[in-house]
């Protein structure tokens, strides 16, 4: 029985990664093209109908990395490509500077701002810095997502060996149904797919 389950598992798992990768292939010429043709055309409500394939064209190509990198995590093949890099330079300029992109171009919320406290001097770390981007910019997302006036701050703090880094808001907060479930695959609110928490426990 247990032998079964093995093989049952990783078919589910061979045919989460093969569709994964065949999703990965359209999307391409898909942002591609769909940016092409976006700056040829002039008129308004066309541009908008193109913004809005290619804001849901990223949203898949996003669920379709993760998907994959839930595939590597599970059969732990993921690599972290490691370097130096200033952590607080990578939340300024990449993590806080998309989100405010994000909240000018898709948000419907009302006086919301995103902020940075703490020192702006440089903290070097030798990580993947791709990973760490992607980690706070999920919890930039979900904290932009629950948040519909107010501030979002993100703070960096050293602390003997660690750096802590923090994310508050003032919006919702996270379901009380969820906190004993956050960290397992899966585990989701009202919206999202729940491959973000994995990210985080698995990144920690």
């Amino acid at each position: 029985m247990y032998q079964k389950l093995k093989e049952s598992e990783k078919v589910k798992d061979d045919f989460v990664r093969i569709a994964a990768h065949e999703l990965r292939t359209p999307m391409q010429p898909i942002l591609g093209l769909t940016q092409i043709l976006r700056s040829t055309i002039k008129d308004n409500q066309h541009q908008e109908f193109l913004d809005t394939i290619l804001r849901n064209a990223k949203r898949l190509q996003r669920l379709t990395e993760d998907i994959l990198d839930v595939s590597k995590i599970e059969s732990k093949s993921l690599d972290l490509k490691k370097e130096l890099f200033n952590l607080n330079e990578m939340i300024i300029s990449n993590a806080i500077a998309d989100s405010n992109n994000q909240v000018a171009k898709e948000c419907e919320c009302v006086n919301l701002k995103l902020e940075f406290t703490g020192s702006k001097e440089g903290i070097s770390i030798d990580a993947d810095k791709s990973r760490i981007n992607q980690v706070i910019s999920n919890l930039l997302t979900n904290a932009i997502k629950f948040t519909k006036k107010g501030t979002i701050t993100a703070t960096v703090v050293p602390n003997n060996n660690e750096i802590i880094v923090s994310i508050i808001d003032t919006g919702s907060g996270i379901d009380s149904e969820i906190l004993p479930k956050l960290f397992t695959k899966f585990a989701k609110s009202k919206t999202g797919t729940g491959l973000g928490s994995l990210h985080i426990k698995k990144h920690n």
